[in-house]
């Protein structure tokens, strides 16, 4: 099947878009096929395998003319990434959970010395108990790793992400590695379609890597050098700086995406929040399943809304206040844990902005989904009143609340 001709502004006309049913696994598995890595190292993981799988074939194929290395660890894997992105050559990976937590040491390095990798991470809870089933714990251990953390609602967005975010990474003005989440078995497994641009349109919106540096015997340089008080300060203060520009980076590459797919994107889903006086706000598949239930809610009379926030780091903070300006009522859903503290990871993030721009408005943070567990949409119906309930009465919950647990 295609989709129909659409012009779009730059002059670009998209004859077709093709329409596949495939897994959110397999949607990034061509995205990366489309982008023509020189360099795959990878390890496979539940659920993440089905992409190493697939792009491996897509390799032995030779569909794709990427150096496919089989390692014997994920750490290893970000390793193999690592020196192919500082030789100069466009990379890829993907994870998942322990996966990640074995890559911990290396998430770092790859920041630290700038390089521009992408890696799919399949977002799965951690043992123990042993679980191979969704939630956010995975990526919330390695959020301050500098990484650009971004995260997808459904398949569509997990292809149209991977192909931006290498032309985020590879930004002269950015070089630095972008992660792409996107929810273990609920996307990673489930079949939906998705709209896919020809390979001669993502190469025109992706040309090959152009390298800020790369490792040449001719032109020796020093990469990974030890520093010490003396400068790693300031070394951190520029991987600071760079993380600044992210965001507006990422508008700019979205726009383009745009004229090339016709699918718009901003660093957070802002979905009937204009007049919206309660509100919902979380990451990842969930989103859907509230968007729908506001539509459903809507028909009732509730003026409900949805923000769905895309880019995670860097934190879009004043996108999330200029949404948030009507809201009387606030519910933050977070699928992790942070043991011991105020609050759930988003909640956390969430509650610091509010006092940062005093906003004082009641705010409960609920904890969902952990290990896989359903979200149903008669949680979110079940949130939306008692987020209401506080509003009515001026009350400020501390702490976090769970949703969808046996006590």
């Amino acid at each position: 099947m295609s989709s129909s001709c659409n012009n779009y502004e730059g002059g670009i006309e998209m004859k077709e878009q093709k329409v596949i049913a495939i897994s959110g696994d397999e949607a990034v598995a061509y995205a990366a096929k489309q982008c023509k890595p020189d360099v795959v190292a990878a390890y496979p993981i539940t659920p993440q395998t089905i992409i190493v799988e697939r792009f491996s074939e897509y390799v032995a194929n030779g569909e794709v003319d990427s150096e496919f290395i089989c390692v014997e660890s994920e750490h290893s894997a970000l390793s193999a990434c690592i020196g192919a992105s500082l030789a100069g050559a466009r990379v890829f990976t993907a994870t998942s959970s322990q996966g990640l937590a074995l890559m911990h040491e290396m998430l770092y390095i790859a920041s630290g010395l700038r390089c521009p990798i992408v890696m799919a991470i399949v977002n799965r809870a951690l043992s123990a108990p042993i679980n191979i089933h969704g939630d956010h714990s995975d990526i919330m251990g390695s959020r301050d790793s500098g990484w650009i953390d971004i995260f997808c609602e459904n398949s569509q967005e997990a292809y149209d992400f991977t192909i931006q975010a290498f032309k985020l990474s590879e930004d002269h003005d950015i070089l630095l590695p972008v992660s792409v989440n996107l929810d273990g078995f609920i996307l990673s497994h489930a079949v939906e379609d998705i709209k896919a641009l020809p390979d001669e349109y993502v190469s025109k919106f992706l040309p090959e890597r152009i390298p800020y540096y790369t490792l040449d015997a001719e032109k020796p340089i020093t990469i990974g050098a030890l520093a010490l008080p003396d400068y790693y300060f300031e070394i951190k203060r520029q991987q600071d700086e760079a993380y600044k520009k992210v965001l507006n980076k990422f508008k700019e590459i979205t726009k383009d995406f745009s004229k090339f797919s016709g699918r718009k994107y901003d660093v957070i889903d802002a979905f009937q929040i204009d007049d919206a006086k309660i509100a919902l706000i979380g990451m990842g598949s969930t989103i859907g399943t509230a968007k729908y239930i506001v539509k459903q809610l809507r028909k009732k009379g509730k003026k409900y809304g949805v923000i769905g926030i895309r880019m995670y780091r860097p934190f879009p903070i004043k996108e999330i206040v200029r949404a948030l300006e009507n809201v009387k009522a606030l519910a933050i859903l977070d699928r992790a844990l942070s043991p011991g503290a105020i609050s759930a990871p988003l909640g956390l993030d969430i509650k610091a902005l509010l006092y940062e721009y005093n906003i004082k408005i009641p705010v409960i943070n609920f904890v969902y989904g952990l290990g896989g567990r359903d979200m149903s949409p008669k949680d979110i119906v079940t949130i939306f009143n008692r987020t209401e309930r506080i509003a009515k009465r001026k009350i400020i919950p501390h702490g976090y609340e769970y949703i969808g647990v046996r006590e």
